[in-house]
């Protein structure tokens, strides 16, 4: 039976990466970069894409926005006049606490990709499933607020070491709250050596041009390593 139970858990991976492989081409054929944007729920992740996309000077960005339900953010992110899609899991897809690269992929023929030179999927607020799932991106970030405690990178390592830069949000909040903000580095150091770190403040918009630079830095990338 256990068997039986790891070989079902393999082959759905094994499918959702051939899916994720064609969402890729299809991107690549566009010419549009992806980033996979994760976190817990409240990290603060629509409101640094409010931040960064209001100035993301000569890169046309859109947003494939994830939630069990609700636009809430999709429409934040309409106000800035960007192109954006809401993809809820509840509508099809069981109530799924993550995205996964076919349900990215029945939104795609809804997003101009062929008019973007990058595209954010902000997933589902969830630390375990999302990294599980691979959709077709060229990079991962995670955003990790302070509110949430120094020990998540060893309780949740899969999310952290699957990324290439961990975003820590609401440092405007350390002087309030009882955190090490270095045992919190050292533990994202643990899981996930030489990873790239940034701080932010999506409130008060400390640390926001770095990531607004690493990310128009990514359709240059992708199209470097194409």
């Amino acid at each position: 039976m256990h068997r039986t139970k790891v070989k079902v858990a393999v082959d759905a991976l094994d499918a959702n990466q051939t899916i994720a492989n064609a969402n890729r081409h299809d991107f690549d054929h566009a010419g549009v970069a992806v980033v996979n944007l994760m976190s817990a729920p409240g990290a603060g992740k629509t409101t640094l894409l409010e931040r960064v996309l209001a100035s993301l000077d000569g890169v046309r960005a859109g947003v494939l926005e994830g939630d069990v339900q609700g636009s809430m953010d999709a429409d934040r992110i309409a106000a800035l006049h960007v192109p954006v899609v809401q993809l809820n899991t509840e509508s099809g897809f069981g109530g799924e606490c993550h995205l996964d690269a076919n349900m990215v992929r029945s939104a795609l023929e809804d997003l101009p990709l062929s008019e973007l030179d990058l595209l954010v999927i902000e997933n589902v607020g969830n630390l375990v499933c999302p990294a599980e799932f691979r959709v077709g991106e060229d990079a991962r970030i995670m955003v990790s607020s302070v509110t949430e405690g120094e020990d998540k990178p060893l309780k949740y390592p899969l999310m952290f070491r699957a990324c290439e830069l961990v975003v820590v949000n609401k440092i405007d909040l350390l002087p309030h709250l009882d955190f090490n903000l270095g045992r919190l580095l050292a533990n994202v150091d643990a899981v996930n050596p030489g990873a790239r770190v940034m701080l932010t403040s999506a409130r008060t918009g400390e640390g926001v041009d770095e990531l607004r630079e690493w990310l128009a830095s990514i359709p240059d990338r992708a199209r470097a390593t194409a």
